[in-house]
Parts: C-alpha cells; sequence; structure tokens
C-alpha cells in the first residue's frame, strides 16, 4: 500500500496560483485540488487562505510586487515538489480613472501588480517548469477592447497580450504552453475597487460627473446578485480545462459582455466606438437598464 501511496504521490500534478485570496484565484484553488493536482495558493493576505487548508491547499505568502517575495515562494514549492506543471497568473486589480488625473504613483502600482507582477513569477517560475506545462495568465476581455475611463486598467490587460504572445513564441521549441484567460464581467470585488477609484480621480475635476456615474454603475453591476455576471468559478474551470488539455488555444474569449465589446472595438470606425464607448457608460437610459438588473 506504501508504495502505491508513493506512486499516486508522484503522479499528482503541481499547480502554483497567484491572487488566490479572493474571485477567480481562490476559485481556481478550490477546483483544482477536487481535481486531484497539488496546489499550492499564494496571496499577501495568507490569513484568507487558511480555510483552504482543509481542501488539501497549502498557503504561501507572496507579494508578486517584491522580488524576494517571489523568488522566496517558488522557491518553496520546488523544494518541495522539485518541479511546477503549471503557474496561474491570477493576482491583479482594476484601478479606474481619468488618465489626465490618475497619479503615476497609482499607475506605476497598477502596471507592477498586473504586468511586472506577473513577469516575475514567470521569470521565477520558468525554469522549473517541465515539457508539457502550462502558464496560464488571467487576462481580461479588456485586453482587447477599452471601455470608458479604465485608461490604465486596460493598459495593464494589453500588455499582458503583447507579452503571452511573445513567451508563447519564445517557448514553442520546448513545449510550454502560455495560455491567456479573457473573461468579460466577473462577480467579485473588482467593481467596488474599480469604483473607488474612479470616485477618488475624479474628485475636483473636469471628469468628476462621469467618474460618478460610472462608479455608481459599476457598483449596481458588479453586485452578488447579479447572475449575468461570470462567476469565479466559471472562469476557473476555463483555467482547468487550458491546463488540462493537450493543446490548449492560446486565447479563451468568454463570459458577460466579452465577445460583443471585442466585436465592436473590432469592426466600428474608432471615433465611433469611442463616442458609443462613453455613451453607453454616462447615459440615462443604461442607469435605467442597470437600475432594473437588481
Amino acid at each position: 500500500m506504501s508504495s502505491l501511496f508513493s506512486l499516486t504521490e508522484e503522479m499528482m500534478k503541481v499547480v502554483l496560483i497567484t491572487g488566490a485570496s479572493s474571485g477567480i484565484g481562490r476559485a481556481c484553488a478550490v477546483l483544482f485540488a477536487y481535481r486531484g493536482w497539488r496546489v499550492y495558493a499564494a496571496a499577501r493576505r495568507t490569513e484568507k487562505l487558511n480555510e483552504l487548508k482543509i481542501r488539501g491547499v497549502c498557503p504561501l505568502y507572496l507579494d508578486v510586487t517584491d522580488e524576494k517575495s517571489c523568488e522566496a515562494c517558488v522557491g518553496e514549492v520546488v523544494a518541495r515538489e522539485g518541479h511546477i506543471d503549471a503557474l496561474i497568473n491570477a493576482a491583479g486589480y482594476g484601478a479606474y480613472g481619468p488618465i489626465e488625473t490618475v497619479p503615476i504613483r497609482d499607475a506605476e502600482r497598477q502596471m507592477d501588480v498586473n504586468v511586472y507582477g506577473t513577469v516575475r513569477m514567470i521569470q521565477k517560475t520558468l525554469p522549473h517548469i517541465p515539457k508539457g506545462g502550462r502558464i496560464i495568465n488571467l487576462g481580461s476581455a479588456g485586453g482587447r477592447a477599452g471601455t470608458y475611463l479604465g485608461g490604465w486598467y486596460h493598459a495593464t490587460k494589453y500588455a499582458l497580450e503583447a507579452l503571452s504572445d511573445a513567451l508563447r513564441r519564445e517557448l514553442i521549441d520546448y513545449g510550454i504552453n502560455v495560455v491567456l484567460i479573457e473573461p468579460g464581467g466577473v462577480c467579485s470585488s473588482w467593481g467596488r475597487i474599480a469604483a473607488d477609484h474612479l470616485e477618488k480621480a475624479g474628485k475636483d475635476s473636469r471628469y468628476e460627473a462621469d467618474c460618478d456615474k460610472v462608479a455608481a454603475m459599476y457598483r449596481k453591476v458588479y453586485s452578488e446578485d447579479n447572475r449575468l455576471l461570470t462567476t469565479p468559478m466559471t472562469v476557473a474551470r476555463k483555467v482547468y480545462l487550458a491546463a488540462e488539455k493537450e493543446k490548449p488555444r492560446a486565447r479563451y474569449l468568454f463570459g458577460f459582455g466579452a465577445k460583443p465589446l471585442v466585436v465592436m472595438n473590432t469592426l466600428l470606425p474608432d471615433g465611433f466606438y469611442d463616442r458609443l464607448m462613453k455613451s453607453i457608460f454616462t447615459s440615462d437610459f443604461t442607469a435605467r437598464i442597470v437600475n432594473k438588473m437588481k
């Protein structure tokens, strides 16, 4: 029995998930553990990871903006397992606001978490990913089509598109797949965070009225009882598919508003799309529709 147990242990795939304290990252940790993977769930708020222990998940501290923290996190997994079959980069947040008023330090923080943090983890993990392994980046439909007042957030997601494409080509001879997950609106704390940043960035500026309107809309749309939104577990299932499929797609675009947004951005003239986006996010008609969604 002991030899059979050891064999089973050796066959278990190993996944490291960033941003696992909430939302998509947490859902991925739960699903992968349920599916028999050995799961290492990493986040800054490790107290939020403790209840995952009963599912067999191993919590780790990680600050993706800190090089030494990234190195220590990956090092601990490798010391225990010897390799990492899949890295899921789910750490990230949305700081909305007008480009004119968002302080550069806030923009740098957004880039540091969403982009550089992802790259730090890729650089530390790649040497330990065997042939057939995966790097799965949580992008967004917002990485292929921008919305109103989300410039810096969209900049980070557009950057992930380009970096993932480049990395996929660099690894083509090494049998490591790079996959982008591009959900639309997800039921999470993302909307509240975006709304808070919007109101703060727009205060006492010429954008204040629009920022307040869009913030109010996000708070209503991204509520827990909005069934139109994609659930974190639905996104986690796409991530799992990308991790298990022998030949995964380079991109998985799905969820609330994702495909229409990308299609409009691709087919409509730029000027028309620009005005459409502003109108959708600030018009009284949209506000009435949102109010009926509750």
